[in-house]
C-alpha cells in the first residue's frame, strides 16, 4: 500500500517540509522569486518516495505549492508595502492579466500529463538559472511598454506558465521586469503581490481538476495535499518578512548566483527524471 508509512519514517519528511517552508518564505521576500520554485521539487521528490504514481505526483506537487503561495504572498506583500516597494499602478494591470493567465494555466494543467508539467518546470527553471547567473540579467528595453495591452500581455503569459509550474510568478516576473530596466527592489516587491493573483485561481483550479482522481495522497482536496500545505505555509509566512528585510541588506549578486546554481541542479534532476 503506497502510504503505509510509520511515524518514525515520516519524521524526516515532516522536518523537510517545515524547512522547505522556511526557505520558500525567505526566498519569496528576498528575491521575489516565489517559494514554489523550491516547494515543487521537494514535494515532487517526497511524493515519489511515498510511491505516489508519477502521473499524479507532479500535479499534486504543483497544486499544493500554489496553495501555499496564497498566505506566503500576503505576508511578503505586506512587508514590501510597508517599505514602499510595490508599484501599485503596474500591479493594477498585471494582477488582472496574471489572474486570467492563471485560470488558463490551471485549465491546461488539468488535461495534460504530469510529464508535461515536469518538462515545463525543467525548461523554465533552466532559463531562469541562466538569467540569474548573469550580474544584471537580460536587458530588452529601457522601460515597460506604455500600451496597457502589451504590458498586460506580459503579465498574462507569466500567470499562465507560473501556474503550470506551481510558482507565484516572481520567478518569471522579476527577470522580465529587470529586462525592462525596472528597479530591482520595486520588481521584487511587485512580484510578491502578484503571487496572490496567481496562487488563488491556480490552487482552486488544481483542486477542481483533481476531484475525480483517486490516486492522490490521503487528506487531499483534488490535487492539493492538506498535510503538505499545513506543514509548509506557517514557516513560509513567518520567514517572508525576514526575506524582505534581508533584500535591502545583502549583496544581490551572490544571492543570484547561489540561486542560479540551485535552479540549474533542480532543472537537471527534472530532466533526468523525465528521461528515466
Amino acid at each position: 500500500m503506497p502510504y503505509d508509512v510509520d511515524l518514525i519514517d515520516l519524521l524526516p519528511k515532516v522536518i523537510a517540509l517545515l524547512f522547505t517552508g522556511g526557505v520558500a518564505g525567505t526566498l519569496a521576500g528576498l528575491l521575489g522569486v516565489g517559494g514554489g520554485i523550491v516547494i515543487v521539487p521537494v514535494l515532487f521528490y517526497l511524493f515519489g518516495v511515498l510511491e505516489l504514481a508519477p502521473q499524479s505526483a507532479m500535479h499534486v506537487a504543483v497544486g499544493t505549492s500554489l496553495a501555499t503561495i496564497i498566505p506566503t504572498s500576503i505576508a511578503s506583500m505586506r512587508a514590501h508595502f510597508k517599505r514602499g516597494s510595490v508599484d501599485v499602478e503596474l500591479l493594477k494591470v498585471w494582477a488582472v492579466a496574471a489572474f486570467l493567465g492563471a485560470v488558463l494555466g490551471a485549465g491546461i494543467s488539468g488535461f495534460v500529463k504530469g510529464s508535461v508539467l515536469t518538462a515545463v518546470f525543467a525548461v523554465v527553471a533552466a532559463l531562469v538559472a541562466l538569467n540569474m547567473a548573469t550580474p544584471n540579467g537580460l536587458r530588452v528595453a529601457d522601460a515597460l511598454p506604455v500600451n496597457r495591452f502589451k504590458s498586460g500581455l506580459l503579465g498574462f503569459v507569466i500567470g499562465t506558465f507560473s501556474v503550470m509550474m506551481g510558482i507565484g510568478g516572481g520567478t518569471l516576473s522579476v527577470p522580465v521586469l529587470s529586462a525592462f530596466n525596472f528597479p530591482i527592489h520595486r520588481a521584487v516587491g511587485t512580484a510578491s503581490a502578484l503571487g496572490l493573483a496567481i496562487g488563488l485561481p491556480g490552487a482552486i483550479g488544481f483542486m477542481a481538476a483533481g476531484l475525480s482522481v483517486d490516486d492522490v495522497p490521503p487528506l487531499s482536496i483534488g490535487y492539493v495535499n492538506l498535510v503538505g500545505f499545513i506543514l509548509i505555509f506557517p514557516m513560509s509566512v513567518l520567514m517572508a518578512p525576514v526575506g524582505a528585510k534581508l533584500a535591502h541588506a545583502l549583496p544581490r549578486i551572490w544571492l543570484r548566483r547561489a540561486f542560479a546554481l540551485f535552479l540549474a541542479v533542480t532543472s537537471v534532476r527534472m530532466f533526468i527524471k523525465l528521461m528515466g
